[in-house]
């Protein structure tokens, strides 16, 4: 069964937003997108966003099954704006959330790019910002997306991944301090989009990830979104060389 779908993502510092309307029985789709910058301008812009792009779409949010967001791990503001605005729309129209793990959500827009459809193994980044990078391993079976190490969050000196490439945003930033053995793994820049949430919301939906919107959550990974005085100085001594084999 195709779905009318509504997809945010806001964990990092683009806002992305979906619309996927499903035409009759015949397994077809449409989608609208909208993307433009996020941080502190997502929680402004993005209710004013959604209702176009529904518009454009034809759809009440009454008429969506489910409303998915991106969960995380990302920016704590970001990620509770998705979440807050997921789960409101979600009790006023009566629909399950459906939260999509940001990480797997890497993996799935540098599969879309690539245009792969055979079996791979993948480690996505994002920059978590305070000199860490959020990491997390999948398996693609030509099908669907399998975890094979759980999300971490790590100096890029320590990245410890086992996919046959890499994806995220980190590259610009950290690519040069990952370890050395990575320095020569083929990389794709990647982001979690809403249109790669909604790739992957079918086989979640099916799987019966949903859940009320009562129970919508983030995933943070990390506790903190600062360091102290101390931290920052003890931070600063880096590991003694600048990779790590």
């Amino acid at each position: 069964m195709i779905h009318n779908l509504l997809a945010i993502d806001t964990g990092t510092e683009t806002l992305s937003i979906a619309v996927q309307r499903g035409d009759g029985g015949d397994g077809q789709t449409c989608l609208w997108q909208y993307t433009a910058p996020g941080g502190a301008h997502a929680s402004v812009v993005l209710i004013p966003a959604l209702q176009d792009l529904m518009s454009q779409a034809g759809l009440q949010f009454c008429d969506v099954s489910a409303i998915v967001f991106g969960a995380g791990p990302g920016s704590f503001t970001g990620l509770r704006t998705a979440c807050s605005v997921a789960q409101g729309l979600a009790f006023a129209v009566n629909v399950p959330v459906l939260g999509v793990d940001s990480l797997l959500a890497v993996a799935e827009t540098a599969r879309w790019q690539r245009g792969l459809t055979e079996a791979f193994s993948v480690t996505a980044m994002l920059d978590a910002r305070m000199d860490e990078i959020y990491t997390a391993d999948y398996f693609f079976d030509g099908k669907s997306f399998h975890s094979t190490r759980h999300q971490r969050v790590i100096l890029p000196e320590y990245l410890d991944g086992e996919g046959d490439w890499l994806a995220g945003n980190v590259f610009a930033t950290y690519g040069d301090r990952l370890p050395l053995r990575f320095q020569h793994t083929p990389r794709e820049t990647a982001l979690p989009t809403a249109a790669a949430l909604l790739r992957l919301a079918p086989a979640l939906l099916a799987g019966g990830h949903a859940l009320p919107a009562a129970q919508a959550l983030p995933t943070y990974i990390r506790d903190k979104v600062a360091y102290t005085t101390q931290e920052r100085i003890a931070k600063a001594v880096k590991p003694s060389s600048r990779h790590i084999q």
